[in-house]
């Protein structure tokens, strides 16, 4: 190959890698949804640097005292019992938060201060490190795997200040998604908040109307609540609404989304689920709160909930309004209450009708 042809060669393969870049970033930009803008974070330098896996240690939303790599990560071998954190005190925080470079392991090591804890990071065994930096506050450390090659291959000068641009990139748009998830998130639950819930409702209902398929909805209500507030102060009761929060969430899929509806009202919204299997769902979590040992200072107390569900369906019940969907929902709820408590009832039409005649 000529000196000429090299350089064209050259130059038309970084052109390509600004497209690709700019593609990143249109794909980055307009992602505000957390956990979809990490995976996105993930593909693009698995695909873009032939990477084997990737991981993301980003802050707690919610509770900002460590980096943690949660789910946040793809191809990576971890240890599933194994919590992955680095805490915002370890040194390599402070110092990571001054630099603009990426690092190999052995790189960091022998510059960072005295007193940096890399024992997280090693166990992972990262190839490459990238700070993740926005107006000078770390908002995660970026980490590459093994690389889709032969032989041991050094990342270059130039793919190291290609990784730099999309770190750029992914620290906007985390700052981004991070203050949308702060925003439609309840501070006491940790659940995504009424009109959070609704704007994706909307959306996911207007999708099946014009697609197909099915779309459930299960409204839930702690049965008494007030009394734990005046039996035992509201201590007590903010105990009894995060731990029922916490209980409903890790009962649905990471594709269903649950929210607080209000007081102690919480709502979740089921995605591709038929009735049978929105109830399945509904009677698990009230069977699991009911056999929940809820101790609160030494005090045992017995917590159940009430719960109403209700499903699109084209055919049977083709709602065409999200507040109309989450209505029909509360009304089943409210039968559950008036019936004895502590039970499931599912939305359908005669159900519906005696309960607007019973009010």
């Amino acid at each position: 190959m000529t000196e000429t042809e090299s350089l064209v060669s050259k130059y038309e393969k970084e052109i390509y890698d600004l497209h690709q870049l700019l593609e990143i970033s249109r794909s980055l930009c307009s992602n505000l949804e957390f956990s979809n803008l990490i995976e996105s974070i993930l593909y693009n330098c698995m695909g873009q640097f032939r990477i084997l896996g990737a991981g993301v240690f980003v802050l707690n939303m919610l509770d900002s005292d460590a980096y943690q790599l949660d789910s946040n990560y793809n191809g990576i071998d971890v240890d599933r019992n194994k919590v992955y954190k680095i805490s915002v005190a370890n040194p390599i925080v402070k110092f990571l938060e001054k630099s603009n470079s990426v690092y190999t392991l052995p790189e960091l090591k022998a510059i960072a201060p005295e007193g940096s804890d890399f024992s997280v990071l090693e166990s992972l065994k990262p190839t490459l490190i990238i700070p993740l930096l926005q107006k000078n506050h770390l908002e995660g450390i970026l980490f590459f795997g093994d690389r889709i090659t032969l032989e041991e291959e050094e990342y270059s000068d130039y793919e190291k200040k290609c990784i730099s641009v999309i770190a750029s990139l992914a620290a906007v748009a985390i700052t981004n998604a991070a203050l949308v998830e702060r925003s439609s998130t309840d501070m006491m639950t940790h659940l995504k908040l009424k009109y959070y819930f609704f704007n994706i409702l909307t959306d996911k209902l207007t999708k099946v109307q014009k697609e197909g398929g099915n779309l459930s909805v299960i409204m839930f209500d702690i049965d008494f609540f007030k009394k734990f507030n005046d039996t035992y102060g509201h201590a007590c009761g903010d105990y009894v609404l995060q731990t029922v929060a916490r209980m409903i969430k890790s009962g649905i899929r990471g594709q269903d989304l649950a929210a607080r509806y209000g007081g102690e009202e919480f709502t979740v919204m089921l995605n591709d689920t038929k009735k049978d299997d929105a109830m399945t769902v509904a009677n698990r979590i009230r069977s699991k709160i009911e056999q929940f040992d809820f101790c609160y200072e030494g005090q045992h107390i017995k917590v159940t909930i009430s719960v109403g569900v209700s499903t699109y369906n084209a055919v049977e019940n083709p709602v065409q309004s999200p507040k109309l969907f989450v209505d029909q929902a509360d009304q089943a709820l409210y039968v559950s209450k008036r019936t004895g408590r502590n039970r499931v009832t599912f939305a359908d039409p005669k159900v519906l009708e005696e309960n607007e005649s019973a009010q």
